[in-house]
């Protein structure tokens, strides 16, 4: 197990980054009275959710493997992440479903209704705690494979990148 303390801890750091990020949003109305903005500017996620695997892996190359991780080791960690990252999913849904912003799915249900792009029902069924445990896990497993093959190709150590 302590081999993967850095996974785990990542992972641990990514979601919490991620109800902060949920935290400002709410603040800054996203949920509320800008509504019709928070498609577009919840997008801006990605740019913390790339750094936290940046940082992760870069620090998984220095303390784990003494400078000098291949492609492989690095997709191992950066799906290890991925795994804490979608099995924390559904907590962090309800948490920011629950506590952060109660009223974000009637708002948003309001609005795609208001918008004519859904009927009430299909908003209430769309936008719910279930809906986006599901959407939350399926995207996060996504989102977290490509950027470890990504992030982990960049970081590995050069002279490996061959072998």
């Amino acid at each position: 197990m302590n081999k993967y303390l850095t996974e785990i801890r990542w992972g641990i750091i990514f979601t919490a980054v991620m109800l902060l990020w949920m935290w400002g949003e709410q603040l800054a109305g996203l949920h509320g009275r800008h509504i019709a903005q928070h498609a577009t500017y919840t997008n801006l996620f990605a740019i913390p959710a790339i750094l936290i695997y940046v940082l992760a892996l870069r620090q998984k190359k220095q303390r784990d493997y003494k400078g000098n991780m291949d492609w492989k080791q690095g997709m191992r960690a950066g799906l290890l992440i991925t795994l804490v990252v979608v099995l924390l999913s559904p907590l962090a849904q309800w948490l920011t479903h629950k506590v952060i912003t109660p009223e974000y799915f009637l708002n948003v249900q309001a609005y795609a209704v208001s918008q004519n792009m859904m009927t009430a029902e299909q908003a209430a069924e769309y936008f719910s705690l279930g809906n986006y445990i599901l959407q939350s896990m399926i995207g996060a497993a996504i989102m977290g494979i490509l950027t470890s093959v990504i992030v982990a190709f960049f970081l590995r150590t050069k002279s490996q990148a061959a072998g």
